[in-house]
């Protein structure tokens, strides 16, 4: 089991710099770096709900399950 982090499309769809991105929602860059790489254990809601607040979106355009055979292929 994998679960896919898709920040940076939506920041790309937004033409939205990581470090403005980091800005709006109270995180540094480098903690966006780290979710942005999969490298996160885990998400806050409340950061969550910052992220959507900020690109205008659903949790589920940010996260992504996807199945182990598919996440090594």
């Amino acid at each position: 089991m994998a679960i896919v982090v898709r920040i940076d499309v939506e920041l790309a769809k937004r033409k939205l710099s990581v470090g403005e991105f980091a800005e709006r929602v109270g995180l540094t860059p480098a903690n966006v770096a780290v979710l942005k790489n999969g490298r996160a254990k885990a998400v806050r809601f409340t950061t969550l709900d910052a992220m959507c607040r900020v690109l205008g979106c659903q949790p589920g355009d940010l996260l992504e399950w996807v199945a182990d055979d598919e996440a090594d292929a």
